[in-house]
């Protein structure tokens, strides 16, 4: 078969009873002249087998028109999928691999680009050596917001309702980061919740949908060198009081400024459509939350050369 001949295909591996329509869809709409392949309920051992079954019947160039998109609520099933895949890949037969376990990382990409946009607005510097708090910091996106933070140099602080489960995130964190810049605490009532963000300049809410973390009285008594706090929560009661899901840098509190779960979520998407442009476009790779987070830095700081370049435009009535 001519190599123009060759038809994408996308194989979605889900750890999930049923795959998620919302990834399969995003794709289908981006690239229409695909196909898809579906697996659900997959193991790190099933995705073996349907890698190596998906590698060889259309040769080498073939594989460079195949791809795999690993998803699923199963965050640790996700990464040891990921593992297997590419222990079952070896040259020519390489595929592009996108894994984005529930959106995982493509949200705790575009929450922490937001930070880093944010302060930037606010003229507020970086994120290196800045002092963050992640609220549920164990779940999947807190975890990889965390790891984003402190890829960034900040100094991170996850909580969780267990100890052990906080302090293990961090151990993990600061293992992948080389360098010890992750911390892990017990938040179970809103007090100790107060005392984990206390002396932080950034916070960010990762719990599930539908739970407040961080009520506005405990933002306002503990959180007075906060400046910025990002919310990824958009069913409510959401999981900052007092910060609107369509935030967008507007002030919630004396001298903090929040963004919402929907600005979030709008750049979360975006994020995940380059992200899987560049997977079809690729013969072979790895496409995962430093891809995901390459993106969204791309795109706020393109955003901002825009929104600049719209203020230094001289006026038509300036012009003779």
């Amino acid at each position: 078969m001519p190599k123009n001949q060759f038809e994408r295909v996308f194989i979605f591996l889900d750890t999930d009873k049923h795959a998620s329509a919302f990834d399969i869809l995003t794709t289908i709409d981006l690239l229409p002249k695909i196909s898809v392949l579906k697996y659900e309920n997959v193991t790190a051992e099933d995705a073996e087998k349907i890698v190596r079954d998906a590698m060889f019947p259309r040769g080498p160039e073939g594989a460079k028109h195949t791809k795999i998109f690993i998803n699923g609520q199963d965050f640790e099933q996700a990464k040891r999928i990921l593992a297997r895949v590419q222990k079952s890949m070896f040259p020519p037969f390489e595929l592009a691999v996108i894994i984005d376990p529930r959106g995982a990382y493509t949200t705790a990409s575009a929450a922490v680009a937001k930070t880093f946009e944010l302060l930037s607005r606010r003229n507020l510097g970086s994120l290196d050596g800045k002092t963050v708090s992640v609220l549920a910091g164990t779940g999947p996106v807190g975890q990889t917001a965390a790891l984003l933070y402190a890829s960034e140099k900040a100094n991170v602080t996850v909580t969780s309702r267990s100890l052990q489960k906080a302090s293990a995130q961090a151990a993990m964190v600061n293992e992948e980061v080389k360098a010890n810049r992750v911390k892990g605490v017990e938040a179970k009532t809103p007090e100790e919740v107060g005392k984990a963000i206390e002396g932080s300049e950034v916070i960010l809410s990762a719990g599930a949908a539908g739970t407040q973390l961080l009520p506005l009285t405990v933002l306002r008594e503990f959180g007075k060198k906060c400046r910025v706090v990002v919310d990824i929560n958009a069913v409510p009661p959401l999981g900052v009081e007092g910060l609107g899901a369509d935030a967008d840098g507007e002030q919630i509190a004396s001298r903090i400024f929040g963004v919402g779960a929907l600005v979030v979520g709008k750049l979360k998407n975006r994020v995940e459509a380059e992200l899987i442009l560049r997977a079809a476009e690729e013969s072979k790779g790895i496409f995962d939350y430093r891809t995901a987070y390459e993106i969204a830095k791309k795109l706020v700081l393109e955003k901002k050369k825009e929104q600049n370049s719209i203020k230094t435009e001289t006026p038509k009535h300036w012009l003779p």
